[in-house]
């Protein structure tokens, strides 16, 4: 229930002092008679009349009350939703190259963006979502879908050797890119993650961020590793080796692709700012929600109203016919 006119729920306060007089009152209206004993009438009962005396003044009050509530309005409302979601294409196109093995994220970089890509689907239920993997060449691990736990599965199943090393950035653009360029959804985005340079494959990471364009798909890069060096885990015959390498990747390549998609560029250097890129990115890929809501509302002062009236009559009745004796 609400109140179209709440305002006149302040006629409320005018029962304080109502009330507060009407308790001075009741001082001055009690008579005296002197009396050398009250033994003879201490066995007598009041009458019924002498309790209700206060009845009428309570009848009234309570006819205040309910007046003041039935010019405020008082409507009962049914209230309901209608909502629609407008979710996003992602594609996210991810390096699997053998550099993705270093461990200045833990465990390792490719671990690393798996376990925060996961989230991150996790998070974007309304969304289809797409998974390109890249080395020397390119495939489609799992083509856009809005079965998220199946998508996750797949992620975890991406490691290092599927493909033939090598960083072919351009191709594991485009291939993003075809998979999503005749979605009629209006709102796409490819997540490109890598930590080299292109080095492989016929296309041109630039060309392939034309290619985007022509389709209006955002691209959003990401450049993985920290400054300086890093240990990286080598399988030889003789078994595991460590060997250092040196983090050095073509950032500047990377941001033109995100500047030429409309975009943005990103690096991170651990598993917190990895991590930040992709709450960042969630932030400005948000689902559009469109909530319409209706409601009926219902006038429901008549109660009020009447028993406020009723609430009249019957101290009229009472001060004027039944208490007439006592209150005059």
């Amino acid at each position: 229930m609400t109140f179209h006119s709440p305002g006149y729920l302040f006629l409320l306060l005018l029962l304080i002092p109502v009330v507060g007089w009407y308790l001075y009152r009741l001082r001055t209206w009690d008579a005296t008679l002197q009396m050398s004993s009250t033994t003879t009438v201490a066995h007598h009962r009041r009458a019924l009349r002498t309790y209700l005396i206060h009845v009428p003044f309570a009848l009234r009050a309570l006819a205040v009350l309910l007046l003041s509530l039935a010019l405020a309005r008082p409507q009962l409302s049914n209230r309901w939703q209608s909502q629609s979601t407008e979710g996003i294409d992602i594609m996210m196109a991810l390096d699997i190259s053998g550099t993705m093995q270093a461990e200045d994220l833990k465990p390792t970089r490719l671990d690393a963006a798996k376990q925060v890509a996961t989230e991150f689907v996790t998070n974007r239920p309304d969304d289809q979502i797409g998974l390109v993997v890249f080395a020397g060449e390119s495939f489609t691990q799992c083509p856009l879908t809005t079965d998220h736990a199946a998508l996750i599965n797949l992620f975890q199943s991406v490691r290092f050797g599927m493909i033939e090393d090598g960083t072919a950035i351009g191709l594991g653009l485009a291939n993003a890119v075809n998979r999503m360029k005749d979605s009629p959804t209006k709102s796409k985005v490819v997540i490109l993650l890598t930590d080299g340079s292109n080095n492989r494959g016929d296309i041109d990471p630039l060309t392939a961020a034309e290619i985007a364009k022509t389709f209006g798909i955002r691209v959003y890069a990401i450049g993985v590793g920290s400054y300086g060096e890093a240990r990286i885990k080598i399988d030889t015959p003789i078994g595991p080796q460590y060997a250092t390498i040196q983090n050095e990747f073509d950032e500047n390549t990377l941001r033109n692709i995100a500047q030429t998609t409309g975009g943005e560029y990103f690096r991170a250097t651990d598993n917190n700012s990895l991590k930040a890129v992709y709450e960042k990115i969630d932030q400005l890929e948000k689902s559009k929600i469109r909530v319409r809501e209706f409601s009926k509302r219902q006038e429901n002062f008549q109660p009020f109203l009447y028993a406020a009236l009723a609430c009249l009559l019957l101290e009229i009745i009472l001060r004027y016919f039944a208490l007439r004796t006592i209150t005059q």
